[in-house]
């Protein structure tokens, strides 16, 4: 039976807790699971999470066991990976740049950005704002929270594009969630949430995600795309076979033909192909933009 839904806690002991918990012992066990730490996926909470399909894929592939382990966030898959808790995790371009730049996590499978903007900046229909240029100091620009890719670093990143400064140029709010940016819009606490690309097209259709009918908010501009859409983070002491069998298998996975099955999981790749064991240097780009953030993620070691 799969395993699934460890605390976080559980990650302090799991290496501890298993025979195989040791890479030599991993490497010497042909039959071992592999592990998986997974966060919540994708821009829309209310999605379903694909991930005990993206499991059965794999153990299909590989004819491993895969053992899931759910946590809470970015910071606890980057944590497990690190201390040797888990083989693999799958996260997005940000968290993944800030993996790899300790140092202590490889990427083994990285899917580029396609071209399409990842976010955009929206007022409501009757705003004054017409445009970037219209933003002033007392303008409040509503984010998501300081850690998400398309509910702040990309907007950030096109706001200073636009030569407007954090706490400059104009005001931050962090909301605390996409949903809340457009809360505090709807209610008048910001005069513009900066948010994904993905939440306007679920206008009038009822989604209390984004609470707005057709025509109730406009952009007023929109973020590039993203050099790395996401990425499956491997231990750097990943079981050479366990390694083989993940780098064949992935892309066998992440097809047009499992589409429907993994749901946000696929649709994040946006349609682009793998590249396998990347080099740290696709993931410049974010090290840049993070620094127009203040968030420098270039040199992260283990504090």
């Amino acid at each position: 039976m799969r395993a699934r839904a460890l605390p976080a806690l559980g990650l302090l002991v799991l290496g501890g807790c298993s025979s195989s918990g040791t890479p030599e012992a991993a490497a010497a066990d042909a039959n071992a699971p592999i592990t998986f730490a997974t966060t919540p996926l994708g821009d829309d909470p209310t999605a379903e999470n694909p991930i005990d399909a993206f499991a059965s894929l794999v153990e299909a592939e590989t004819g491993r066991e895969v053992e899931i382990v759910d946590v809470p966030d970015y910071t606890a898959v980057v944590e497990a990976l690190r201390n040797h808790h888990v083989d693999i995790g799958f996260m997005s371009g940000f968290p993944s740049a800030l993996a790899v730049n300790t140092g202590e996590v490889d990427s083994l499978v990285a899917w580029p950005g396609d071209d399409s903007p990842v976010s955009t900046c929206l007022v409501l229909d009757d705003s004054p704002l017409q445009s970037l240029e219209d933003v002033t100091p007392e303008t409040v620009v509503a984010f998501a929270d300081p850690a998400s890719s398309s509910g702040y670093f990309m907007p950030v990143a096109m706001l200073h594009d636009a030569g407007l400064e954090k706490d400059a140029d104009y005001q931050a709010l962090f909301s605390g969630g996409h949903d809340m940016s457009f809360t505090a819009l709807k209610e008048g606490q910001a005069d513009v949430a900066c948010t994904s690309t993905i939440f306007p097209t679920m206008a009038g259709s009822g989604d209390p995600m984004f609470p707005f009918e057709k025509g109730e908010t406009r952009s007023i501009g929109e973020s590039a795309s993203m050099p790395v859409a996401v990425t499956v983070l491997s231990d750097q002491e990943l079981a050479d076979d366990k390694r083989e069998l993940l780098l064949e298998a992935l892309p066998n996975v992440f097809t047009e033909e499992n589409a429907e099955q993994l749901g946000a999981m696929m649709e994040a790749m946006q349609g682009t192909e793998p590249i396998l064991e990347p080099d740290a240097e696709i993931f410049q780009p974010f090290v840049d933009i993070a620094a127009i953030a203040d968030v420098d993620i270039s040199d992260l070691s283990g504090s």
